[in-house]
């Protein structure tokens, strides 16, 4: 049977810190049906899943057109939640997690992580990341100075396997003589292979993933190679939708750059 990709977006109504998100309006349209609609212009994709809990919103999903799936409330992890769905889902398939409020993910980050799945069999998950470079680095560089912690970098062996994630800024450049040194904004998208994602969503949480807060730690922490894919913004803007004051920073980002589709 030929592997083939199937993006999943979980999506829960629940949010302490945004109750609701998912029927959030962005510039007039519903925050689900916007990635909703990046997920469906992804060539790369065979088919698109809403995963979700709620009835009410896999109603609502239904009617712009989205397959949805029925989880558990349970889930504690937007993760868990895409291996319940995949679990439903059977066949030689990679599961792409495409989080329900990337609202400014293009599509072509998505199917060049899924390009690299599907030409090389041996890599058990990927995710892309991006080289800061001129402003964007320097700003990236101040704003961590600051102590923000928004933002995490990734290194990456010579086969573009992790090496490991990080809130803080690596690599540390001691003499700070070097500011072209090779810094990566990982984008926290994931692709998986069926066992590798069961198997990780069976993991207990490990001591660098409690510290750090970064989930793919988990993976790391166990063995499982996290291929680290570089991916081109092409001048769009990284953002997506965590608390309600980010609708108006997303807003003003499409207002400024345009809509992706």
């Amino acid at each position: 049977m030929t592997e083939r990709a199937i993006i999943i977006i979980p999506a829960r109504m629940a949010s302490t810190r945004f109750p609701d998100k998912p029927l959030a309006l962005i510039a007039g349209k519903n925050m689900i049906e916007r990635v909703w609609s990046i997920a469906k212009a992804v060539p790369g994709a065979s088919d698109v899943w809403i995963a979700t809990d709620d009835p009410g919103l896999a109603s609502f999903a239904k009617q712009f057109g989205a397959n949805v799936l029925m989880t558990s409330p349970s889930c504690p992890t937007g993760t868990d939640r895409v291996a319940e769905a995949a679990r439903k889902l059977d066949g030689n398939t990679i599961f792409f997690s495409l989080q329900g409020d990337a609202v400014l993910t293009p599509p072509w980050v998505i199917d060049e992580v899924l390009k690299t799945m599907l030409h090389d069999p041996s890599i058990q998950m990927a995710t892309p990341a991006v080289r800061l470079k001129g402003q964007a680095l320097h700003d990236f560089i101040q704003s961590k100075k600051g102590g923000s912690s928004s933002g995490t970098t990734v290194v990456f062996d010579q086969k573009g396997n992790a090496l490991y994630f990080s809130k803080a800024l690596i690599p540390y450049d001691r003499n700070e003589l070097n500011p072209e040194r090779p810094i990566y904004r990982h984008i926290g998208l994931y692709a998986y292979r069926m066992d590798t994602l069961q198997r990780l969503s069976a993991l207990p949480e490990g001591p660098l993933e409690k510290s750090e807060k970064l989930e793919q730690l988990r993976a790391l922490e166990n063995g499982i190679p996290i291929r680290v894919v570089e991916v081109d913004y092409r001048g769009r803007t990284h953002g997506s939708v965590d608390r309600p004051e980010d609708v108006s920073i997303v807003e003003a980002i499409i207002a400024r750059e345009g809509e992706l589709l």
